[in-house]
């Protein structure tokens, strides 16, 4: 069941690489940075992803990253995705992400699936939300 929405965040993508382009498909790397809130506590995460288009024009990705706070609270994730690029250049995920934390305002990040919408708009700013899946 889809739960309560945990986190949401804005930032930019700061890096783009082709890591293989072969045989008419190719594989891209992203990463970004955001500032948001999870559980209620402000972050900044970093995080880098890899996707590749599927044979219906769909792209698959799979990721990982950190989240950390102001008073030293860290949280790492990774997970996976799918997603379309959009006539304007934008590109939209939706996926799943799972926590790993020693943080205690964050323990419950670790028995839940994180459900994610994920956009990147033409410019490269990204905006997030995440809600507990139970």
């Amino acid at each position: 069941m889809l739960g309560e929405l945990i986190g949401e965040g804005n930032g930019k993508r700061s890096y783009r690489k082709v890591v293989s382009a072969e045989g008419g498909t190719f594989s891209i790397e992203v990463s970004f940075e955001s500032t948001g809130k999870v559980l209620g506590v402000d972050t900044h995460e970093i995080g880098t992803y890899c996707s590749q288009p599927r044979a219906d024009g769909s792209l698959y990705g799979e990721g990982y990253g950190v989240v950390l706070t102001a008073d030293g609270g860290m949280a790492t994730w990774k997970g996976g995705g799918v997603g379309k690029i959009l006539p304007t250049g934008a590109v939209s995920y939706r996926g799943a992400i799972y926590y790993s934390t020693a943080y205690a305002k964050w323990a419950s990040l670790n028995t839940v699936a994180g459900v994610f919408e994920f956009e990147v708009d033409a410019e490269g700013n990204t905006h997030s939300k995440l809600w507990a899946w139970k």
